[in-house]
């Protein structure tokens, strides 16, 4: 396979660019404190550092290989390579999934089980180069690609996890969600394991460098847009503690919540929230977070969410109604008064800095488009 490739100038030049690309995309994170792609946006520093260390490894990993491809001796090549491959089991791999799990926001989560989850692939590789020979390598693909299936699904029930959390306690969406990265994550890795498989001619070792740079620079890209929501969490972790024992917010892992607490949660917080919230137009703020109008109406996190609970919405679903209905009434005004007016302008008066986010919003509340419902009542309020 290598001697193929081995006098191929473009394949070493492709091979040095996706290096360099590495080493510079992991200096750039490491280095710079300014957002270049999303300015507005502010990353998590965990999830940064964490990439950071991902790229630095693949231009290592990178560094390792390319000997291979002057190399004459067979035995050296074979040695070569089973080293990088037990290399790349205890920190190429490892550290890919610990990324993964970085961009899950709603809490930290154990890093053992991916030491546990390698160990078989870093003791089938120390055999390999021990014993100098590939006998086990059909053994340990079958394991890398059971071990790929387990983690997709371990992230797919994580990432429904995570949603419900991001609609507990976020009203904009936009640059917090992360279901597209490991869609195209997914396919990365499936792409590779079907390259682990069939792994023969200069082809498909084109393709794993193209793979390479794509899934380089839309790490980069995710890591640079996804918003940090780790600092109103900590804050609230700190009154909440304080607080929840006088306001006797009922036990989610014990009993149920009675009629009785139902009416004291709606009987408390609902004046609070029409009296702070609604009145004042707190719900057009952007980015307006369960931390922050907790605080506003005087309570905690924790039982706020409760409140929600009890109503049977989320506070995603309850400042997006408030946002649509504000939406409605500048809509209708602009109409009566015969002023311009656009949709995206008024989704943005009406509290949403992305107008895609206002469209999905207004679509899962009114049960149609913005388009179709401005011909269906502007007509209406005309005669």
């Amino acid at each position: 396979m290598y001697d193929q490739i081995r006098e191929d100038t473009f394949f070493i030049m492709l091979y040095a660019v996706v290096m360099a690309t590495a080493l510079l995309a992991s200096c750039y994170l490491l280095f710079r404190r300014a957002n270049a792609i999303a300015p507005d946006v502010t990353p998590p520093a965990r999830l940064r550092r964490w990439t950071a260390a991902f790229f630095a490894v693949f231009f290592v990993d990178h560094m390792w290989y390319m000997p291979i491809f002057f190399l004459n001796s067979s035995e050296d090549i074979i040695m070569n390579d089973l080293i990088g491959g037990l290399l790349d089991s205890i920190t190429l791999f490892p550290v890919a999934i610990v990324v993964l799990l970085a961009m899950l926001q709603d809490r930290r989560r154990p890093l053992w089980p991916v030491a546990v989850m390698m160990a078989p692939l870093v003791v089938g590789g120390t055999f390999s180069v021990a014993t100098r020979s590939y006998v086990l390598l059909p053994i340990v693909y079958v394991y890398s690609l059971l071990m790929c299936m387990g983690l997709i699904i371990y992230m797919v029930r994580e990432l429904r996890r995570y949603g419900r959390w991001l609609r507990d306690n976020f009203a904009d969406l936009e640059h917090k969600e992360v279901w597209q990265s490991f869609l195209v994550l997914a396919i990365i890795i499936s792409v590779f394991a079907i390259y682990m498989f069939t792994s023969e001619g200069p082809f498909y070792q084109y393709a794993m460098q193209v793979i390479i740079l794509v899934l380089i620079c839309y790490l980069l890209w995710r890591v640079e847009t996804l918003s940090d929501l780790s600092i109103p969490i900590q804050l609230d972790t700190a009154i909440a503690v304080d607080d929840v024992a006088d306001l006797n917010v009922p036990d989610k892992r014990g009993r149920g919540i009675s009629p009785g607490e139902k009416f004291s949660l709606s009987h408390n917080i609902g004046p609070l929230l029409k009296q702070h919230c609604e009145e004042p137009q707190l719900y057009l703020q952007h980015d307006l977070n369960l931390f922050q109008l907790a605080k506003a109406i005087g309570t905690n996190r924790l039982y706020l969410s409760q409140y929600f609970s009890t109503q049977g919405i989320t506070y995603n679903a309850y400042i997006n109604d408030l946002r649509i209905n504000h939406f409605v009434s500048l809509y209708r005004d602009a109409v009566e008064a015969s002023r311009p007016f656009t949709a995206q302008q008024l989704a943005h008066d009406s509290g949403y800095r992305s107008y895609s986010t206002f469209r999905h919003a207004f679509k899962l509340r009114m049960g149609q488009n913005v388009r179709e419902w401005m011909c269906d009542t502007a007509p209406k309020w005309q005669n």
